[in-house]
């Protein structure tokens, strides 16, 4: 059967609809205290997910986004604690400076250490990323147990990183381990609540990498 609709799209370029898509955020975001610099990484992140609250519920550190634009241009590893956000970066503007995007997870080295610990192959991905990527950025997104152990180190003095994206989506753990990262004093970017998931996360850390790469 030949289904028709009287819609028509306002356009079919990807651009037109991207730039139409930031002209409606900016028209219905409303009041904010973000920086410019801020705002940029809210709203591609709302792009993302068309969640206005979600948007306005996100904190920022405030070197963050400076110290994020800073470790991508120094070549910095990005680790992101599942594949999907691996897939979804925009890896040639980090590779253009050096860097790359790394997933532990399902290493075997890490899975055979879950397995022998007992506990999540997201907590001991963490712990083989921070000797392997010094100084790097974070993009969690999915595990809150991955955050809560970077967390746990960053306290302990194991690791500074050079910006956590922590914005895992959940309902267990995911909001309060938010709440923690937030409280700590080194670069992040996090939002409060349960809402969050692998396109915001991406969504942020390629807001990051596009300034760095205009900075060029």
């Amino acid at each position: 059967m030949d289904f028709k609709t009287e819609f028509k799209p306002l356009s079919i370029q990807p651009q037109e609809i991207e730039a139409k898509s930031f002209e409606i955020i900016d028209e219905e975001f409303g009041e904010h205290s973000f920086t410019s610099e801020q705002y940029r990484v809210v709203q591609r992140v709302v792009h993302a997910c068309a969640d206005f609250q979600l948007g306005h519920s996100m904190i920022f550190h405030p070197d963050a986004v400076r110290s994020g634009i800073e470790a991508v241009r120094s070549g910095k590893l990005v680790v992101a604690d599942v594949q999907m956000i691996q897939a979804g970066i925009s890896k040639p503007r980090i590779q253009a400076f050096g860097g790359d995007v790394k997933v532990y997870i399902s290493d075997p080295d890490v899975m055979e250490e879950a397995k022998r610990l007992n506990t999540t192959r997201a907590i001991i991905s963490i712990r083989k990323a921070i000797k392997e990527a010094p100084g790097g950025i974070y993009a969690i997104g999915n595990a809150p147990t991955a955050l809560l152990e970077l967390i746990r180190l960053v306290k302990e003095g194991e690791t500074k990183p050079g910006l956590v994206i922590g914005m895992p989506v959940g309902f267990v753990s995911a909001a309060e381990s938010k709440e923690e990262l937030a409280k700590l004093d080194i670069p992040f970017i996090t939002n409060v609540g349960r809402k969050g998931g692998s396109p915001v996360t991406v969504a942020a850390l390629n807001a990051i990498t596009l300034m760095a790469q205009q900075q060029g």
